[in-house]
């Protein structure tokens, strides 16, 4: 089967397609043939050689999300799922490939008039947004910015928080033709990335999603209310100065709070829950999918370049 892996780390160049075994699913897994694979940050981390101080080598295959059909079973796995088709979470790899196996207790039957392009920018990007606001403890009424929100979490967190009864959903982003895009999903103010802009813009938030870390991190903290939450979901900028808590600490009369937020912390029924109730309002037009563009599996490394480039609003998808 066709397949692309990792040839070396560094920039999209490393990238290349190559002709593997297909694989086989081991017990509790299912094959699924794929028609759509999603492009994530952490497939661009990974590519970059940054997380390789986790065990990622060269020539890993990339790719934790796919949309397809499946055509086998493993050992304990119930044989009624041949022929199904289902978003799958394939786990830290093996996803751009013509063929992937995912656990079976990470996969979901989709509904018929979601498109596979559709399932695979909203099923991990959903459940995140999700719990990353819950993790908030984000209620109606209340203000949130989201930080970085041009990409398949932060525009799910915008539309989340504004079907909750936001009183305001701001957002950063790089440009104003992304800032009207990210209005039309529900924010009701635009800021630039360092959190400026909008005079009309509330100058202190309840929660803070932020999907970018980074070295603007810290600064972002100003941007606190009393009370206020900020929740890191994503860390596409890299790590925040070591000394990013002094920041927060010089506000302590404020009583502010910051965490971290990782799906894997969820347990997996509630993850399985929010995602067909995702998938579901999706299909029924209540939830917008946003894909960037869809591109063939051997223009993996131009996908990586859009990336790398900061040219994606929503996500690309790639076909086998």
């Amino acid at each position: 089967m066709r397949a692309v892996a990792i040839r070396t780390f560094g920039g999209p160049e490393g990238l290349e397609v190559v002709d593997l075994p297909a694989p086989a699913p081991a017990a509790g897994q299912v094959l699924v043939a794929t028609e759509a694979i999603g492009v994530s940050g952490a497939d661009v981390a990974i590519r970059s050689g940054a997380l390789a101080a986790y065990g990622f080598r060269e020539g890993h295959v990339p790719g934790g999300e796919v949309v397809g059909t499946v055509t086998a079973v493993g050992a304990g796995v119930d044989a009624a799922w041949t022929g199904r088709r289902v978003w799958a979470q394939t786990g830290a790899g093996g996803g751009y490939a013509e063929q992937a196996t995912a656990p079976a207790d990470d996969i979901l039957p989709l509904p018929a008039g979601l498109s596979a392009p559709a399932a695979v920018t909203l099923g991990s990007a959903g459940a995140v947004a999700h719990f990353g606001l819950a993790h908030a403890r984000f209620t109606a009424g209340e203000r949130v910015l989201v930080r970085g929100a041009a990409g398949s979490i932060g525009i799910m967190a915008v539309q989340l928080a504004a079907r909750a009864g936001a009183a305001a959903v701001a957002v950063t982003t790089s440009s104003a033709a992304r800032g009207e895009r990210l209005r039309g999903l529900g924010a009701t103010h635009v800021l630039d990335r360092s959190g400026e802009g909008g005079a009309d813009a509330p100058r202190a938030f309840d929660v803070i999603v932020d999907i970018v870390a980074g070295a603007g991190l810290p600064d972002f903290f100003t941007r606190l209310a009393p009370n206020g939450r900020m929740v890191v979901v994503g860390a596409v900028a890299g790590q925040p100065p070591a000394d990013f808590g002094t920041r927060l600490m010089a506000s302590f009369q404020k009583s502010m709070s910051f965490a971290t937020f990782s799906a894997a912390t969820v347990p997996e029924a509630g993850l399985r829950a929010v995602r067909a109730d995702q998938f579901a309002a999706a299909g029924r037009g209540e939830i917008e999918t946003v894909v960037h563009e869809v591109l063939p599996l051997d223009q993996a490394a131009t996908a990586h370049r859009k990336m790398d480039a900061g040219e994606v609003f929503g996500r690309i998808v790639l076909t086998p």
